[in-house]
């Protein structure tokens, strides 16, 4: 039998290289399945003159196609999941998420190879308070300038520029095969990822049963179990795109383990802990538990301050 499903997708080149990637591993998969794209401007895509963090608004990349979800225009949303925030609108729910790539930042640059090489006072360009925060924790001396765009944008921003390094996340580089570009993949144990990234969430309707058919096929337990750890210990610090959060969760010696941060937005001052389970199915239930424990630790305050004084 054949059927056609409409993905709704953002227009920049990652965006369409993740709406792409599924729509062909589901045709291959389905025979008779026809998956056409539908191209929609966020509001995280118009305004590129603000930092993201300066901006304050949850779903910058991800409401207008939920939006269009809603109204039936398109069946399924492709979205890097450390986009989509924490709370689901209702009438929708994540249906998939697939196979992780490396979660890692890494460090773009021509002049130098390392973190550890930047000189005193080097210029480094990134568009996240994550990474602002950890790498001033590591480096106070470093100037941190905004930048804003898709990974192209930001790459020529950076050949036209006297910065001395870039900061983006591996996985979109990979994808969009600027891995030439890498001066070093640098360590989850200095600088950890954003909630999600390196995955893909597949958003669709909730109660569309033909389509929930289709992509759980491409579903990856594993990586669905650390995005809802790490998602979990979003939700409960109540924390965004503009707050200094760091987590990554994966398989260790059997165990799902947890690692996490909360940061200043200067840097001076960085919590972290970890936490493990077993039972992949308390997957939520670890990143909930950690999450308190780094607010008894301090992180309440850090993100209260965060809150009252988001400049």
């Amino acid at each position: 039998m054949s059927h056609t499903l409409i993905i709704g997708t953002r227009d920049s080149p990652l965006a369409l290289w993740q709406a792409e990637f599924v729509r062909d591993r589901l045709v291959k998969r389905f025979r008779g399945l026809t998956v056409e794209l539908a191209l929609i401007k966020t509001k995280g895509d118009k305004i590129l003159d603000q930092a993201l963090s300066k901006i304050g608004d949850k779903g910058l990349f991800t409401k207008e196609i939920e939006n269009a979800l809603l109204d039936r225009r398109v069946d399924i949303a492709v979205h890097s999941l450390k986009d989509l925030p924490t709370e689901t609108p209702a009438g929708l729910r994540i249906a998939a998420i697939t196979a992780r790539e490396k979660v890692n930042d890494v460090l773009i640059s021509t002049k130098w190879k390392s973190l550890g090489d930047l000189p005193e006072g080097a210029v480094i360009a990134t568009g996240s308070l994550r990474r602002t925060a950890q790498l001033k924790h590591l480096r106070p001396d470093l100037e941190i300038v905004d930048i804003r765009g898709n990974l192209n944008t930001r790459m020529k921003k950076l050949d036209a520029s006297t910065w001395d390094g870039m900061m983006l996340a591996y996985a979109g580089v990979k994808r969009l095969a600027w891995e030439h570009r890498i001066a070093q993949i640098i360590p989850t144990d200095l600088i950890l990822p954003a909630v999600g990234q390196g995955s893909l969430g597949i958003e669709i309707r909730d109660g569309d049963a033909v389509t929930t058919r289709y992509v759980r096929a491409l579903n990856h337990p594993e990586t669905e179990a650390a995005a809802l750890a790490e998602r979990a210990l979003l939700h409960e610090l109540e924390g965004g795109c503009q707050i200094p959060i760091g987590a990554y969760a994966r398989r260790v010696d059997g165990r799902l383990t947890l690692d996490a941060m909360v940061a200043s937005v200067d840097g001076t001052i960085r919590l972290d802990a970890r936490a493990s389970t077993q039972d992949l199915s308390r997957a939520a239930s670890l990143g909930r538990r950690l999450a308190r424990k780094l607010l008894s630790n301090g992180a309440r305050e850090i993100l209260d301050a965060i809150r009252s004084d988001p400049a």
